[in-house]
Order: C-alpha cells, then structure tokens, then sequence
C-alpha cells in the first residue's frame, strides 16, 4: 500500500524560503509522477509542481516558475519542494500526490481535474508579509 508523509511546512516571512519532504513508501513499479498541489480556502487547488521519475523531468505552473525547485532523493524515497522568495499568495496546504501514470504530457498534472491515485495528508504554509 503507497504511502505519503509530508513535513516541513510552518510561517515564514514573504521574501523567505522553505522547504516541503514527503516520503514515499510501498510503491513497487518503477516509473511514476509525483507532484505538489497546494489548497487554499475559497480557490480551486493548484499543482504547482510535477516530476515523472523516468529521467526525473520536472515542470512548473507558471505562478511558481524560477521561485519553486521540485526534486527527489531515491535513495531516500523522498521528493522535496525548495520555495524561495514566497509570496502572501503561495500560502495553503501543500500535499504531495502520487499517480502510476505518466502526467507531464500536455500539462494534465496541472488540472485540477487530474486524479492523483495517492495523496498525502497535507502541510501547512503560512507566509506572512
């Protein structure tokens, strides 16, 4: 059974960095998209980030883009979210989310209507300014 934990979230000031883990466990195939969606109250969710683990390809929304660095450590089943010069805006829940098949063509991990097969239960992010 797949398996995520996130951490790191917490306030920071605008302007600041942080950084988001989520372990990974019980996943035996060997290629899969991973991604972060943040929720915000009263907006639809938004992924902001995505990486499909064959040849670690990583893709943006346009609203993070040069700010936001998705990455992973396989050795530590571990996917991560360095967030520079944060924004008021970027603040919510951050999860990360898991789907067996590859998202990145056409962008459709962005979609809100894209069906992550697994989800962690979230992170706070507050940013202050």
């Amino acid at each position: 059974q797949e398996e995520l934990v996130e951490s790191g979230g917490g306030s920071v000031l605008a302007g600041g960095s942080m950084r988001l883990s989520c372990v990974l466990s019980g996943v035996t195939y060997s290629s899969y998209c991973m991604g972060w969606v943040r929720q915000t109250p009263g907006k639809e969710r938004e992924g902001v980030a995505a990486l499909y683990t064959a040849g670690d390809q990583v893709d943006y929304s346009d609203s993070v883009k040069g700010r936001f660095t998705i990455s992973r450590d396989r050795d530590r089943n571990t996917l991560y979210l360095d967030m520079a010069n944060l924004k008021p805006e970027d603040a919510g829940v951050y999860s990360c989310a898991m789907d067996r098949r590859s998202c990145l063509a056409g962008r459709r991990w962005s979609s809100t209507k894209f069906s992550w097969n697994y989800w962690g239960q979230g992170t706070q992010v507050t940013v202050s300014s």
